[in-house]
């Protein structure tokens, strides 16, 4: 059966969460539903989401790209079990989400202490392999990697399922196309409520990020906003616009303001009574590109792990309780 697409203007009185109306729509199931956006054949206003929960309101536009005779899965083709918060368990005690499958990318949320790929150890327990034979069970090919994310820090990362869509991605990265916003808790308190950080970054014998004031290294640029001052700490929003290895680490520390939980950049002065945990206190929340195969602006957002959650709420200043806490763009 061809495929068909529907649109569909949200006007008002049918406001509601997004897989409630799809399933209205297409008669599927809520289950199938959360399949299909797996998929990537639900878009609000032009964007492919696959947030299942997300509230349509008056004024919005619906697409639904969709096969009725195929029997979407709600979490794609998957070999290894999965707990009821969608986590895998593949790998024992090393686990990530999948956000999003489609035959050409593979989304997901990594969780702190899992390698994006082997060191020359060559670590059996890393995302790529595991992701690979999660995804494609039948296939020998692993993912193609596009990008990659520290060990200790969590968040969304973005793989090809061949190399040929991990290229076309990668130009994009390399072109500073894709939006990529992390969170972060840093050590005291920054003095300017938004900024930009630019400096020519370079390793030196001990592997270590360090800015060159020579203009030698590769340029590195990071913006930032305060998105609420703690006891001796601050949450802030960072978009990368280059992506250099251990850019946003590397930048705050050298501001005096090493990110908590950090053990190589200031890590005596990362340390925080509130935060005992052995990941970083760094969190990859926003990714946003163009489809390699259609084109399309795809736009995914996570919520802040329990972690962050947890150190803000303890962490409020009780002089300033008039503050709230500004949700991340």
């Amino acid at each position: 059966m061809p495929q068909k697409q529907l649109i569909y203007k949200i006007e008002a009185g049918d406001e509601g969460r997004v897989d409630r109306i799809v399933a209205r729509l297409t008669d599927f199931s809520r289950s199938r539903v959360r399949g299909l956006m797996l998929h990537g054949g639900v878009s609000i206003n032009q964007e492919v989401t696959a947030d299942a929960g997300a509230l349509l309101v008056s004024g919005d536009e619906l697409k639904i790209d969709y096969d009725e005779a195929r029997k979407y899965r709600d979490a794609g083709p998957l070999s290894a079990p999965v707990r009821s918060d969608g986590r895998s368990k593949v790998g024992g005690s090393q686990r990530f989400q999948l956000i999003h499958q489609d035959e050409t990318l593979v989304i997901v949320n990594k969780e702190a202490g899992l390698l994006t790929v082997p060191t020359e150890k060559r670590e059996s327990q890393n995302l790529v392999d595991l992701l690979s034979r999660m995804v494609n069970p039948n296939r020998r090919t692993k993912l193609s990697l596009v990008h990659r994310l520290d060990r200790d820090t969590s968040g969304l990362l973005v793989f090809g399922q061949d190399q040929r869509a991990a290229d076309s991605l990668i130009e994009q990265f390399a072109a500073r196309k894709p939006k990529r916003i992390y969170a972060a808790i840093v050590k005291g308190t920054l003095k300017d409520k938004s900024g930009t950080i630019e400096s020519y970054l370079q390793t030196d014998k001990a592997l270590n990020q360090k800015s060159n004031t020579k203009g030698q290294g590769e340029l590195a640029i990071t913006h930032y906003e305060v998105i609420e001052t703690l006891k001796n700490a601050t949450l802030i929003q960072v978009q990368l616009e280059t992506g250099r290895r251990n850019q946003i680490r590397a930048h705050f520390a050298e501001l005096g303001h090493p990110v908590l939980g950090d053990q190589r950049y200031h890590k005596e002065k990362a340390q925080h009574p509130a935060w005992p945990h052995k990941r970083l206190a760094l969190h990859a929340r926003s990714l946003g590109f163009q489809h390699p195969a259609t084109g399309e602006t795809m736009h995914f957002e996570i919520e802040l792990p329990k972690e962050f959650l947890q150190f803000v709420s303890s962490q409020k200043p009780k002089t300033t309780s008039s503050q709230t806490t500004q949700a991340l763009d």
